[in-house]
């Protein structure tokens, strides 16, 4: 059976979505209009109709007879995302666990069932999105409308730039990961418990494990900028 036009611009919208959140796209590259449409089988204005969107969710940028290109990743755009992370993260936890609903629990668990198997056996951009997925969740649970749209831009980037994370280098960033995937367990736990307290201090310390190796990623190939420029969090 032939796609529709709606299924045919889904399954652009979810190409476009995971190459970018796994650098299969890279920041500021430019979208091949032509070769998009070509295989995807879409004119121009669905193919831009699906631009607009993603460009809305914080995933592309719009430049007025440039076309369409990847969400770039710029010394303040990072300067802002090592701010606004601990703060978002920790309100959206705290939101989750007093708002989470039973049937959202169970998604969340399925989706750490499949965090752990991209563990096992999953390349790295299995693992990011994995991630990514059972942090949406989170969003989806803490249910703010004025939150949400900031979390859920923060979590692109935050798959971007933690791709390393998901690389493991050495002993101590395998442990790392094992170490995540403990979070995950124990924010689960928070959340359906209704601990606030526990969830928002699970949020830091979850943060800041992955902290590090972001920073590996940003610096100093990556900008232009000593390391100290990156304000540390606090507690």
């Amino acid at each position: 059976m032939e796609k529709t036009v709606k299924d045919r611009k889904q399954a652009l919208q979810s190409h476009l979505k995971t190459s970018i959140l796994t650098m299969q796209l890279r920041p500021g590259a430019d979208l091949d209009e032509v070769a998009l449409s070509d295989t995807f089988g879409l004119s121009r204005t669905p193919l831009r109709e699906v631009f607009r969107e993603l460009a809305g969710e914080g995933f592309l940028q719009l430049h007025a007879g440039r076309g369409a290109r990847v969400a770039e990743m710029s010394h303040t755009t990072l300067r802002d995302f090592f701010l606004a992370a601990p703060m978002i993260y920790s309100a959206v936890l705290r939101l989750a666990a007093q708002n989470a609903q039973l049937q959202q629990i169970e998604s969340l668990r399925s989706a750490q069932d499949a965090f752990k198997s991209a563990l096992r056996s999953g390349d790295a951009a299995q693992r990011a999105l994995a991630n990514n997925r059972f942090h949406e969740i989170t969003g989806e649970m803490a249910g703010n409308v004025y939150l949400i749209p900031s979390f859920n831009r923060l979590l692109i980037d935050h798959a971007r730039i933690g791709m390393t994370f998901y690389r493991p280098q050495n002993n101590k960033m395998a442990d790392n990961l094992s170490t995540a995937s403990d979070h995950h367990d124990a924010i689960i736990a928070a959340i359906a418990t209704g601990d606030e307290e526990g969830a928002a201090q699970l949020a830091h310390d979850h943060w800041h494990l992955s902290r590090g190796q972001i920073e590996m990623f940003v610096m100093p190939t990556a900008l232009d900028a000593p390391l100290g420029t990156f304000p540390q969090s606090s507690a």
